[in-house]
């Protein structure tokens, strides 16, 4: 089949490069020349893993093309996908215009009968709004065409997006078109095979489920959070605990790991678009509340156990921060609780050599050049001078340091551990000072 993307980003190119690989003829569309024209030459704009490859081998197949041309787009697809940014307005909901601009685009030069396919995470009620900007842009042309307006919410992991997007849990599918349901079906058809994963409903089903799922998600980890600055005020082990519910299958594993807070792309933004959603209709939404508010207060949690330890004279002191990006096996930055904390860090009068893995070039764009800053080159060189580590993002590379090399160039012999990746007895045998999110080793007396 002929696909069309609208959106060159993690949504877009991913699902772009995804359906060229089960042999679908794809063209992405996005108004970033600059954008388009290094896509061309094979330079991706995004560390997700695999990506890299599946752009490049399918460019070289034929089947992956980009454009900035809309009607071009447009006349080349039989479904043509929205999968452009949806960031959160100044009053948290969801900014709609680029959404709505595509749909605008798309009634300009539609010809011909075409399924058009949110795929973009939008408030409930979005897919009736795309369907008024198509019809309206049609009549403006004095033109009659039929389409078809789809909700197909995406439910891809930054830095496991590919593997989510060849094997999906789920395909969502939202229309009561029996023509379109018949159209994905077909589309999706590689990805189908070894059992039915299309759930088929209205499409303001299919959008409140993409906000529900990531609320919820949202909600198991505040809520471990706040268990977590429990066991630190009653002497608990948050793991000890975590281990205790999550054999529970009704509870389960995932999603319930303390730490320093959630950050990225989704879960902030949809928490505070559902949250605002739902007070448009006349509801509070106490619980999404509640889950913003201990976010939010979870990503200074670093820093108020820095700060404790320290006795608050954190003037002049050195950190190597370890981990920049929001979550391993991306760069993306957005929210990302290392941003709360180095804003923290710089406002005490403390200095920062930080080291990311993949995060460094994102990281000089968001903090541009300061006297309080050093990205590094490595892990170890960030410990030069440095008077504590901490801790941010959980990279495998930072899973088993050499703790006595810690302890000998550390000058304050002090860890913290912002994803309880290390056992707390094993680094204060080492000789340093241990300090987890909710390990009871930091205990807070009221």
């Amino acid at each position: 089949m002929r696909a069309t993307l609208f959106g060159t980003g993690y949504v877009g190119l991913v699902t772009g490069a995804c359906l060229a690989e089960v042999g679908h003829d794809v063209v992405c569309v996005d108004i970033d020349a600059a954008k388009i024209e290094g896509l061309r030459r094979g330079v991706v704009p995004i560390y997700e893993p695999g990506l890299e490859a599946l752009v490049k081998s399918n460019q070289q197949a034929g089947r992956l093309r980009f454009s900035t041309d809309a009607g071009e787009g447009i006349a080349h697809g039989e479904v043509l996908f929205i999968a452009v940014g949806t960031p959160p307005d100044e009053d948290g909901s969801a900014d709609l215009r680029h959404v709505l601009a595509v749909a605008h685009s798309i009634g300009q030069h539609l010809d011909a009968p075409k399924v058009i396919v949110d795929k973009s995470t939008v408030p409930v009620g979005t897919g009736d709004r795309v369907h008024a900007a198509i019809d309206a842009a049609l009549r403006e042309r004095g033109v009659q065409c039929t389409f078809e307006v789809v909700s197909n919410p995406e439910f891809l992991k930054e830095g496991d997006a590919v593997k989510d997007c060849m094997r999906p849990d789920r395909i969502v599918i939202g229309t009561d078109s029996v023509h379109a349901i018949e159209v994905m079906k077909r589309l999706y058809a590689p990805f189908n095979r070894n059992h039915e994963r299309l759930v088929v409903m209205d499409m303001r089903s299919a959008e409140l489920t993409k906000y529900a799922a990531n609320a919820m998600l949202a909600t198991k980890i505040s809520f471990m959070n706040e268990m977590a600055n429990i066991a630190e005020r009653v002497g608990a082990d948050i793991e000890m605990v975590r281990q205790g519910i999550g054999s529970d299958p009704r509870i389960g594993y995932a999603f319930i790991y303390p730490g320093a807070g959630y950050g990225g792309s989704c879960f902030p933004k949809d928490v505070q678009a559902l949250e605002r959603t739902a007070r448009q209709h006349g509801y509070q939404a106490r619980i999404l509340d509640a889950v913003e508010r201990v976010n939010e207060a979870q990503k200074a949690h670093l820093y108020e156990l820095v700060s404790r330890h320290f006795g608050g004279a954190l003037q002049g002191k050195c950190f190597a921060v370890w981990g920049l990006a929001f979550k391993p096996n991306t760069d993306d930055m957005r929210q990302a609780s290392s941003c709360t904390l180095l804003d923290l860090l710089w406002k005490a009068g403390a200095s920062v050599r930080a080291y990311d893995p993949e995060a460094m070039d994102e990281a000089r764009r968001v903090f541009g050049e300061r006297d309080d800053l050093v990205l590094c080159p490595s892990a170890e060189d960030a410990l030069n001078g440095a008077d504590a580590l901490i801790v941010v993002t959980e990279w495998k590379a930072f899973w088993n340091p050499r703790l006595p090399d810690l302890a000998a160039r550390l000058r304050a012999k002090v860890v913290f551990d912002g994803r309880n990746i290390y056992d707390p007895s094993e680094v204060e045998a080492a000789g340093l000072a241990y300090y987890g999110i909710g390990r009871g080793r930091s205990v807070v007396r009221p």
